[in-house]
This record gives structure tokens, C-alpha cells and sequence, in this order.
């Protein structure tokens, strides 16, 4: 396998480094899942506020040895010891450019875990604190999880809600209503 990863390739590597890291703490049981988010969080966030080692981390004609030194320098005592030494397998296998797709889907692993969805619900015009907490209750219900919204406003929608659940778009909006039964009478 070569060291670049393109695409859904490189969602799925990242899916199984995520997965194996996920599997490891949870043998452990004394480690912190969230910690280890942090710390993940803290990975990316160091490799993508400098462009300078972002370009030594993702440039493959840089020998694993020279990662490994500045890897150490940044992160040795910084990181919960599971993550230092995850991070460094990562470097050895040649995959440590896709420390921030990993982090991605950790942070969902542990979303699924927890029973949390994240939900863009998208209204007309703002709404008052007590009309989201009453959508997002009744979101909660539907779906069976615990919701964390993400509330935008777009008055193109004219009026009612769109939903987007882990990419699933559920539009109850006017503007919606309407071009359906456009659609519907020009069928006729």
C-alpha cells in the first residue's frame, strides 16, 4: 500500500485506525475516551496552525525517521502515553497525514456510543430558545438518540424545518411543498 490516501480509501483507513484505537482504550477501561478525543483534537489543531509542519507531515519524500524526531519534540509529553504511541505506529505505517480524518471518525465513534446525533435543522426565521428545545425534544424522540443541534436560518425555506440527519435531508419546508406540487401539476 503506498503512503497516499485518497478519497473514500482514505475515509475507510481512517475508520479502521479509529476503530483500533477505540478497541484499545476500551480494553484498558482506566483511559478516558473523551481525553483521548482531546488529545486527537490537539494533534490536528498543532499539524494544521503551522503550515510549515503540515507540509513536513503530509510531504512523503520526508524520511519516517524525521517525523518520528519531530513528532517526539511536539508531542512526547503532551499526549496521554496511548495516543503518543498510537501517533508514532501511525508515523511508522506511513499514515500519520491522516491524523485529523482519524480524529473525524473517532469523534463519531464516540458520538455513536454516547447515542448522540448531530442535526442541522435549518428554519425561516429564528426561533425563540423554547421552540428549539420543543423541536429538538421531539427530533430526540424520533430519532432515539440524543440530538445536538446545529440551528441555522434561511429564509429561502419560507417557512417549516429542514432536517439534515448524518446526511439524511428531511425537508418539511414551504419552498419544498411548493416545487412538489409544481412537480405534481405539471405531471397532469
Amino acid at each position: 500500500m503506498t503512503a497516499s490516501v485518497k478519497g473514500n480509501n482514505c475515509e475507510l483507513v481512517a475508520k479502521r485506525w479509529s476503530k483500533a484505537l477505540l478497541e484499545l482504550i476500551q480494553e484498558d477501561g482506566a483511559i478516558s475516551k473523551e481525553e483521548v478525543l482531546d488529545d486527537l483534537r490537539q494533534i490536528t489543531n498543532v499539524i494544521n496552525s503551522s503550515s510549515e509542519l503540515s507540509n513536513v507531515i503530509n510531504n512523503p519524500a520526508i524520511s519516517v525517521e524525521e517525523k518520528q524526531i519531530v513528532l517526539c519534540k511536539l508531542f512526547q509529553t503532551n499526549l496521554l502515553p496511548v495516543v503518543y504511541n498510537f501517533l508514532i505506529a501511525l508515523n511508522l505505517k506511513k499514515r500519520v497525514n491522516i491524523i485529523p480524518q482519524i480524529t473525524e471518525e473517532f469523534s463519531k465513534e464516540l458520538d455513536d456510543l454516547n447515542n448522540i446525533a448531530h442535526v442541522s435543522i435549518t428554519s425561516a426565521i429564528e426561533l425563540d430558545e423554547s421552540r428549539k428545545e420543543d423541536i429538538k425534544n421531539k427530533v430526540s424522540e424520533k430519532i432515539n438518540k440524543n440530538v445536538v443541534p446545529d440551528w441555522k436560518v434561511d429564509s429561502n425555506i419560507i417557512g417549516g424545518l429542514v432536517f439534515d440527519i448524518d446526511e439524511l435531508i428531511i425537508d418539511n419546508s414551504v419552498r419544498h411543498k411548493l416545487e412538489d406540487l409544481s412537480k405534481h401539476i405539471i405531471k397532469e
